[in-house]
């Protein structure tokens, strides 16, 4: 009887045991969360870790301190649905099939059309975390298709998302709705006309005040992302999070707006730059950003409050450099530091980006990294970093460079920029030179202004003539890396038609 009781007892805790410790063990090896932050439009020099004065980024300052903060990191094209495209799918510009921003349909709701789409079947970041057993979702702005095409996020590995899905609906940050899994959600705001141009001899306080209203897009997407960690705490997740900040139009919760009103010597904007009036111009840009960084801070904090900080990298960058319109002022702020070019530009200010990541324990605190990489090399890193293999990428991992083991970073031979847009550019970085080709739409044998980063990294002066040897490396690498895009408009290369009148 003894023996047989002894045997149960065996058997009992065998099983318990072959229950419960693949549970364990997956527990321990538990892949690590991934959360990437994407501004919008936000210059190299607007955060106080990269020298910004006027501007307060304490979440993200402390974020660089705890973590490393790059400082040769490129965005892939210097406007949002080609640079988004690149950051998701690991191409560069001369393989993308998003080259540049192709609008569809209009601004009012009845019009939403978003812009070209990715085509179903494109191998995606998200999917491949997929494939490594994370759960995925997009709070934020799209831009890469609408619900009704192949572009909806829903089709390129994401599980679940919130926000904006149209560029042109992402000019005003009081939409009527923005969009849940292919669905409308419906926001308590009346339809504004964002473009809306002021007079400025007649402007009361009233005719500024049609530009708020009472849901603002961005508090709605960190409200989803909170959501979306809690209920996926127990789970490996990865959490892209494009916010729509600091893109015009200028509009901020009045709240963050009082933090600068007296700070600045600032006029009323009135519209005629596009996107909405504002009575305070420089308050509110700088609010947006302050804004974005209290953003920052809530997620940081969830993360340390479910006790998830030591098992989740987060990283932080823009899709590209500053704009130039919408009432926005980038020689007040300094917003390149001193970078020559802005949005739309290949020179450095329009895509030398900031880039922070963060991960307790693995990266080490309070290191900067002058390593040359791009955001199209994010999913080779995180391939390395969860243990898969991708060959159809243009990107590098710099995960070694992440762990500190920089002797065993493999470096770029060079980095590779062509976008469509104002005139057709391209540009190509070699160690310290950079060659860059502009109006090549015009002159397709438009000459390489050639720069030297390292003694003149804002590109004062133009040493081609110098260096005969360089030009012939660009023209090879050109002619090598590009590939026929799949549109006339984007075909600026080697067309095979003839412009027309």
């Amino acid at each position: 009887m003894t023996i047989c009781k002894n045997i149960k007892t065996i058997l009992l805790i065998t099983a318990i045991f072959l229950y419960y410790s693949p549970h364990l063990f997956a527990q321990q090896k538990k892949s690590p969360n991934i959360i990437y932050i994407y501004a919008d439009d936000l210059g190299y020099g607007e955060l106080g870790c990269y020298g910004q004065k006027k501007i307060k980024t304490p979440h993200l300052d402390k974020m660089a301190k705890e973590g490393m903060r790059f400082t040769q990191h490129y965005t892939g094209a210097p406007v949002c649905a080609p640079a988004r495209a690149m950051l998701l799918t690991g191409k560069h510009g001369g393989h993308s099939y998003i080259r540049g921003n192709y609008e569809l349909g209009g601004f009012e709701d009845s019009l939403e059309g978003g812009q070209m789409p990715l085509p179903e079947g494109i191998a995606t970041l998200p999917k491949m975390l997929k494939q490594a057993g994370y759960t995925t979702a997009l709070t934020g702005k799209w831009g890469l298709g609408m619900n009704n095409s192949s572009g909806s996020p829903l089709n390129h590995g994401f599980d679940y998302y919130y926000g904006y899905l149209d560029q042109k609906q992402a000019h005003n940050y009081y939409p009527s709705h923005l969009w849940e899994n292919d669905r409308w959600d419906t926001l308590d705001n009346a339809f504004m006309n964002v473009h809306k141009r002021l007079d400025s001899a007649k402007a009361t306080d009233a005719d500024f005040e049609y530009f708020k209203g009472k849901e603002y897009a961005a508090d709605k997407m960190t409200e989803k992302a909170l959501h979306f960690i809690d209920k996926n705490k127990d789970k490996a997740f990865f959490l892209y999070m494009p916010y729509t900040i600091p893109h015009a139009a200028l509009q901020a919760p009045d709240e963050y707006v009082q933090k600068y009103i007296g700070l600045f010597d600032e006029k009323p904007y009135y519209g005629n730059r596009g996107y909405s009036s504002t009575k305070y111009p420089l308050s509110t840009y700088a609010a947006m950003i302050t804004y974005l960084d209290d953003q920052v801070g809530i997620i940081m904090k969830k993360i340390k409050d479910l006790g998830l900080d030591e098992n989740t990298l987060i990283m932080f960058s823009s899709d590209n450099g500053t704009t130039f319109n919408g009432g926005t002022d980038a020689v007040f702020f300094n917003s390149t530091d001193g970078l020559r070019g802005l949005k739309m530009d290949l020179y450095e200010g329009g895509i030398r980006m900031p880039f922070i990541a963060r991960w307790p324990g693995k990266i080490p605190a309070n290191k900067t990294s002058g390593l040359v990489s791009v955001q199209y090399d994010l999913m080779a890193t995180l391939a390395e970093l969860t243990g898969q293999k991708i060959s159809n990428t243009d990107g590098i991992s710099f995960l070694q460079e992440l762990y500190g083991n920089t002797a065993k970073q493999t470096k770029h031979e060079f980095i590779f920029f062509e976008y469509p847009e104002k005139g057709g550019q391209v540009a190509i970085r070699i160690g310290d030179w950079k060659g860059v080709r502009t109006n090549v739409k015009k002159d397709r044998n438009a000459a390489w202004q050639i720069f030297n980063l390292k003694t003149d990294r804002n590109e004062t002066t133009d040493v081609a003539a110098q260096h005969p040897e360089l030009v012939k490396q660009f023209n090879a690498i050109q002619k090598r890396e590009h590939q026929s895009a799949h549109i006339q408009e984007w075909e600026f290369i080697n067309p095979k038609f003839t412009e027309k009148n």
